[in-house]
């Protein structure tokens, strides 16, 4: 158990130094890492996964698409699975941002379990993130737009943790409340 806390932690200081100059889009501009360790914390505690790789991953989980980290250099560091999980839920930058979204509609059923499981949770704190510290230019509509192809997404998530479900449901319903 050690080992895995560790590992771990390095994965929290490494994503921690690889987006130390990015902010959230949010009014406070809070540090972006916030949103890989919230993640997490869902994972762990809201959705009772205690895979050490699928946490490692959590953290790791936007290294690749946001920042200047190759897939070798996380096998490298974090090992083959927790790099296949980040590899599986990131983005392809070269598309446009549309074909991205519609993607990862098209892509979730195709996901392993894990990954699955890894996407809801980061769905769940960006639905709670536009809730509580939205980015400062998007309006109602934008906000409503993101919620339903969330939920698209999520539709193909399915079936592999009743507790994430639950959570990302309750967001739903709660951001689409305030929206009213």
């Amino acid at each position: 158990m050690t080992n895995d806390v560790s590992r771990l932690l390095q994965a929290a200081n490494f994503a921690a130094r690889k987006h130390q100059k990015q902010r959230r889009k949010n009014v406070e501009a809070s540090p972006y890492i916030n949103h890989p360790l919230a993640v997490a914390y869902v994972l762990a505690n809201e959705g009772n996964v205690i895979d050490a790789d699928l946490l490692i991953a959590a953290v790791l989980h936007d290294t690749i698409e946001d920042t200047e980290t190759s897939l070798d250099e996380l096998k490298e560091l974090f090992g083959e699975d927790a790099a296949k999980l980040v590899s599986e839920v990131t983005d392809d930058k070269s598309l446009p941002k549309e074909r991205r979204k519609q993607l990862q509609v098209e892509n979730a059923p195709l996901k392993s379990d894990r990954a699955k499981q890894l996407k809801m949770a980061d769905k769940i704190c960006n639905i709670r993130d536009i809730n509580t510290e939205s980015p400062a230019n998007w309006d109602q509509d934008r906000k409503a737009k993101y919620l339903d192809w969330a939920v698209s997404v999520i539709a193909g998530c399915r079936g592999v943790n009743d507790q994430l479900e639950q959570r990302f449901d309750e967001a739903i319903e709660d951001a689409r409340g305030r929206l009213l």
